[in-house]
């Protein structure tokens, strides 16, 4: 790796990751990407086929939980950033077993930020030489604010308020984050987004399941009534973001970035199923027929709606995705891979 300078991307085989790392690359040719991975479920390399053999990224198989293996990567590549990725992160899951959310997301953030401080501080607030740029830049989510009325957006001063394992998880790693630059001046950065779509999204998650089980002549399952709210980010918008926030954002800040776009869930799906009602139409009836109300999952957040008004005025970030394009894009993409 014959670079400026070297980034430690954690969980870069999920949804997020995989195309964070293959847009950085591109970006940014002097920089190079070591990609720290558990290959859980969630993690899949077949999403990064595209940059296995380049030559500024490496795999590395292991886990943040391993702190032995994160200080012999810092010492090995001396990294001068880190983009923090990996996480547990489906909140079905965080209600099933919640001590893996535990472990990865608070303990595995600790692991992280407290390796990258004692490699890049004599002491605190004495950075090393060669270190004074590091940066550690923590990737999070608008469900630490907790859930919305039916008016307002959460912004970079609304107070925490998680309802479920998961939420409390990275609302936790958040603070330990943030306690990192308060406490001993790491440069730390923290962003939040809201719900992400595209390519190499987890089956598991809300479009691609009302896609999968369209395709299949399956129930769509809606959980309650439909209505609760979330605000849809393209993927490839927010790894801008990351780009923006991590390059340019100001220490010990926090950015809300979302995509200005609020569906309930009961719209969302209609949405797909007219979409695919265009692209591959059924013998008789919608997709809609398909959609069935299922028991509602428990402490399921009304409505999540991000105000990105400080990532656009300090960054001049913006999303640049339409919804309803993109997903008629991605479904086109999604029916000629697998048919």
């Amino acid at each position: 790796m014959k670079t400026e300078k070297v980034i430690l991307v954690t969980g870069g085989a999920g949804f997020i990751g995989s195309n964070f790392i293959p847009f950085y690359l591109e970006r940014h040719p002097q920089t190079a990407i070591v990609n720290l991975d558990l290959l859980t479920y969630a993690g899949n390399l077949d999403n990064l086929k595209e940059v296995e053999d380049h030559p500024n990224y490496q795999f590395i198989h292991g886990d943040i939980r391993n702190r032995a293996l994160i200080e012999e990567l810092f010492e090995r590549y001396q990294f001068q950033g880190v983009v923090h990725f990996a996480a547990e992160s489906h909140v079905d899951n965080s209600i099933k077993n919640p001590g893996v959310f535990i472990e990865t997301n608070v303990n595995g953030t600790y692991n992280l930020v407290d390796v990258a401080y004692r490699s890049w501080f004599d002491e605190p607030f004495q950075v090393k030489k060669a270190f004074e740029n590091a940066r550690f830049h923590h990737i999070s989510t608008d469900e630490v604010y907790g859930s919305l009325g039916e008016t307002g957006k959460f912004t970079e001063e609304t107070p925490y308020a998680p309802n479920s394992p998961y939420s409390a998880s990275k609302a936790s790693s958040d603070m330990i984050v943030r306690s990192y630059h308060h406490t001993f001046g790491l440069n730390t950065i923290i962003a939040n987004c809201s719900n992400n779509y595209g390519p190499n999204q987890h089956d598991e998650k809300l479009i691609p399941t009302i896609i999968r089980k369209a395709l299949a002549g399956e129930e769509i399952p809606i959980y309650g009534d439909g209505k609760n709210i979330r605000d849809w980010l393209y993927v490839l918008d927010h790894c801008e973001a990351i780009d923006s926030v991590f390059n340019y954002g100001n220490a010990g800040e926090t950015y809300n970035v979302g995509g200005d776009c609020e569906k309930s869930n009961i719209e969302l799906a209609h949405l797909i199923c007219s979409l695919l009602d265009e692209l591959k139409p059924k013998k008789d009836g919608s997709y809609s027929d398909q959609i069935s109300f299922v028991k509602d999952r428990a402490g399921h957040d009304r409505r999540y709606a991000i105000d990105s008004s400080k990532i656009k005025k300090q960054l001049q970030w913006k999303p640049k995705k339409d919804l309803e394009s993109t997903l008629q894009n991605y479904l086109r993409n999604w029916l000629l891979m697998f048919n």
